[in-house]
């Protein structure tokens, strides 16, 4: 792919960017809105606007990540995943840094619109999102590095990201929303996991302390599976708090999620666990669309 892309162009950036991974910062706002929508809350600008600063804080995150990740010297030759642009010598640290720059401010322009409508709490999650998105991979403990990224995935783009947008539209939280954040948060840190349990051994040789890397490849499975399996038995406390039984609609797509634990558990980390990552974010989007679609039928 790369002897397509032109060195600093556009489709550099884009690489740089990884449209794929934003499902997740997509998923956990539709879930939010959809809430707003059953509960006669939903406005439509400050919803637009904590989607779109959604995706631009994740755009910064992932351009954050090719940047530092190349510093560190963790990305090299031997990189098992997709191509990153500072890797690939198609941007330099120097437009990266520019390009994460742009990217979190252009997140913060979005956060000073809810911000004015919506008050301090959202200024604190914002900054706290930004803060972590480039401390993820930056600074001296890098989140990424010392084994508790996980934790700030499941936070960051379930619970703040899912009330967040709740939060924005109707002023207050709410139980649904505050539930409904769990199982987004969980999916999306499945994500996560199979990125670890794919680069344990370059990882290791990076310094990396994953959970993947402390507890082995047996402990990834483990928790990828949890995720995913408690992800669906939360629905039904979620349906039954909410009183609609439409919020089960997610567990039509269980069947996948069966295929997809079979075949992590079947294949060796690699290359070929791409694949299993690339599906496991398509999940996550399809998850949250038939979870916001259980709450609109309510409406």
């Amino acid at each position: 792919m790369n002897e397509r892309v032109e060195p600093g162009s556009l489709s550099a950036f884009l690489l740089a960017a990884r449209p794929r991974t934003l499902t997740a910062a997509v998923s956990p706002v539709l879930v939010g809105g959809s809430i707003a929508w059953n509960d006669d809350t939903f406005a439509l600008l400050p919803f637009l606007a904590a989607l779109v600063g959604a995706v631009w804080i994740q755009v910064g995150t992932n351009v954050a990540n090719d940047l530092y990740d190349y510093v560190r010297g963790t990305d090299t030759s031997s990189r098992l995943g997709p191509p990153r642009a500072a890797q690939s010598g198609l941007l330099t640290t120097a437009q990266l840094r520019l390009a994460m720059i742009v990217s979190f401010s252009l997140a913060a322009l979005c956060g000073v619109y809810l911000v004015v409508r919506a008050g301090w709490p959202i200024a604190i999650a914002g900054v706290l999102a930004i803060a972590s998105g480039i401390a993820y991979t930056a600074g001296p403990l890098p989140l990424a590095y010392v084994g508790i990224g996980d934790l700030f995935v499941f936070i960051f783009f379930g619970l703040v990201a899912v009330c967040g947008t709740y939060y924005v539209q109707a002023g207050v939280l709410s139980l649904e929303a505050v539930l409904a954040s769990v199982p987004v948060g969980l999916l999306t840190t499945a994500i996560l996991v199979v990125n670890d349990v794919r680069d344990i051994e370059s990882d290791t040789r990076a310094g990396k302390r994953t959970l993947a890397i402390r507890f082995g490849r047996k402990f990834g499975l483990a928790e990828y599976a949890s995720l995913m399996i408690l992800s669906y038995c939360w629905l039904f406390l979620l349906a039954y708090f909410a009183g609609n039984w439409w919020l089960l609609l997610p567990w039509l797509n269980f069947p996948w999620v069966l295929s997809l634990i079979r075949y992590f558990f079947r294949t060796e980390p690699g290359p070929r666990l791409n694949l299993l990552l690339a599906r496991t974010a398509q999940h996550l989007l399809l998850y949250s669309v038939l979870l916001s679609f259980g709450f609109l039928i309510r409406a």
